[in-house]
């Protein structure tokens, strides 16, 4: 509970009340303990007094009871209890300024981002790839950057994918090789993501986390809850999802050194998923951003069971611990409660490692750091009681509250603006209806030079039987001539013929008359004799 008179979150109260330090919040804390110890309570009692000091609040709402901050708690017994025995005055159940967030865009305004803000190793993770497929992920990402390509949603990724794999000689030598079967892999694994929602989350309008910096009238920060009941069903989107608003809001914020209270403060429920599994070049990173991110002003906590569930490497970057009690079932578990009780400065009063198993639902071990940020003794205290409501509400409030929301107009659509999808598909259709220009143009080519061979042929074929003509028509015309020459000489023939007859005919005129005067005496001298032959016979014969 914030308590204005000395600027100090009360946490919780043992021997002494136990204060958190404002201006040492941004140094991280820890809420841990098994299921059912009272985390919840603790999250939201450190919440409430953010929002009322002026610190807006996101909080990641793995089992829904988050949600009631937006309502005024109710008496109880517990509480009434807890409120008499720590001498709380002046405790009031209050509603806290509360927006609702949901990826799936069910029970809050829709989350989005884009694949580009992602980035390959964050994506990379998302989808469990190998080293191999991440390199490509990798390389298509500095493709598209190369380009000028936007990469918002699945669809311009597995565009950009395509196009890189369609081109993969092109860019062999600039970026390395890309092969096909790393490809198929991110291809299948991208079909996974989007059956678990990936398309929901990827798109625009894109969360701007800077609307989580806002206040209500009175100066109280606003509660951004994220909706994490269906999310948390996936838990690597959940996780990458988590670690990319991380690094967002790293990226947001302005070097401010240490301040007298945080920024903006991050609750990650069941936070061991942020690092299952995770490659080591990702958790130096996510050590990196839990490290830095302090000097932003933003003040992280992370919720789990165990403590031991968190690496080594960003425990040491949390300064404010909250445990509650760790249950000691297997060696494994009693490793970790002695782990946990070592981490804590000792109390002399009480046995930390003991008493780490017996506290009730409700109690921790709590130590802060103090305003010079040192770790104070381990104190056993009782967490105070939340002022918000402790139950869920129903679907139809949220509802409500999402609608009056001003943000509500802001992300209520989906846009789909041109990016890798549109621009390649573009490309795609302009070189398909190149090429079909082309082959076009290589028909058309291909048919005018079978005409002109067509053409060439029919002029060949004709020159041939024109010149086969024209030696027929040479041929039948000196055989005319022959002929011709033949008929003159037959004529002449003839003419010399007739000449010849001519001749002989005057010749034989010319014989004719002799021949008849001639003819006309020897018939006369004929007729003479034969008359006296006559009379000699009839006579006598005298010569």
């Amino acid at each position: 509970m914030y308590t204005p008179e000395n600027g100090k979150i009360w946490l919780a109260t043992g021997a002494e009340r136990v204060y958190l330090e404002p201006s040492m919040a941004n140094r991280h804390g820890l809420i841990a303990g098994a299921t059912g110890t009272g985390k919840t309570v603790t999250l939201k009692v450190i919440a409430e007094s953010f929002s009322e000091m002026g610190v807006p609040v996101f909080i990641a709402d793995i089992k829904g009871d988050v949600s009631g901050m937006c309502l005024p708690g109710c008496e109880n017994k517990h509480i009434r209890r807890s409120i008499d025995t720590m001498g709380i005055e002046d405790f009031n159940y209050t509603l806290f300024p509360t927006r609702f967030f949901d990826v799936y865009g069910k029970l809050g305004h829709p989350v989005r981002t884009t694949i580009s803000d992602m980035g390959p190793d964050l994506l990379a993770r998302l989808l469990n790839l190998n080293e191999t497929q991440s390199g490509v992920l990798r390389v298509v990402f500095r493709v598209a950057d190369d380009l000028g390509l936007l990469l918002l949603d699945l669809k311009d990724l597995r565009a950009m994918l395509q196009h890189v794999a369609d081109n993969a000689n092109d860019y062999k030598i600039k970026y390395g090789n890309v092969s096909a079967p790393s490809v198929g892999a991110i291809q299948r694994s991208l079909l996974t993501l989007e059956d678990e929602g990936g398309d929901i989350f990827f798109g625009e309008p894109a969360l701007e986390i800077a609307d989580w910096f806002d206040w209500d009238e009175n100066g109280r920060g606003y509660m951004n809850i994220l909706e994490c009941m269906e999310l948390f069903q996936r838990p690597m989107l959940y996780s990458t999802f988590l670690l990319w608003m991380l690094s967002e809001l790293y990226e947001l914020l302005p070097e401010s050194g240490d301040l007298d209270k945080p920024k903006m403060a991050f609750f990650f429920d069941e936070a061991h998923l942020l690092f299952k599994d995770a490659p080591k070049a990702l958790l130096e990173k996510v050590e990196q951003v839990v490290r830095l991110i302090r000097s932003k002003g933003v003040s992280v906590w992370f919720i789990t069971q165990n403590p031991m569930d968190i690496p080594e490497t960003v425990l040491a970057q949390i300064g404010n611990r909250v445990q509650h009690a760790l249950r000691a079932y297997t060696p494994n578990e009693q490793k970790s409660i002695r782990a946990a009780a070592k981490s804590f400065r000792v109390n002399p009063v009480f046995d930390t490692e003991t008493v780490l198993q017996e506290l009730a639902t409700g109690e921790a071990l709590v130590s802060v750091l103090n305003e010079k940020g040192v770790p104070t003794i381990v104190e056993r205290a009782n967490i105070l009681p939340p002022k918000s409501s402790m139950n869920a509400v129903s679907p139809e409030m949220i509802a409500h509250t999402v609608e009056v929301s001003p943000l509500y107009l802001k992300y209520r659509e989906t846009v789909d603006r041109e990016s890798a999808y549109e621009i390649l598909g573009a490309k795609a259709q302009e070189a398909a209806y190149a090429a079909q220009i082309e082959e076009q143009r290589k028909k058309a080519e291909e048919e005018r030079i079978a005409a002109e061979k067509e053409q060439a042929a029919r002029e060949k074929e004709q020159a041939a039987k024109d010149k086969a003509a024209e030696r027929e028509r040479l041929a039948a015309e000196k055989a005319y001539q022959a002929e011709l020459k033949k008929k003159e000489a037959e004529i002449k023939k003839l003419e010399a013929q007739a000449a010849k007859q001519k001749a002989a005919a005057k010749k034989k005129k010319s014989n004719s008359a002799l021949g008849k005067a001639v003819s006309s005496t020897a018939n006369s001298v004929g007729r003479e004799v034969g008359r006296q032959i006559v009379r000699g016979l009839f006579g006598t014969w005298k010569k």
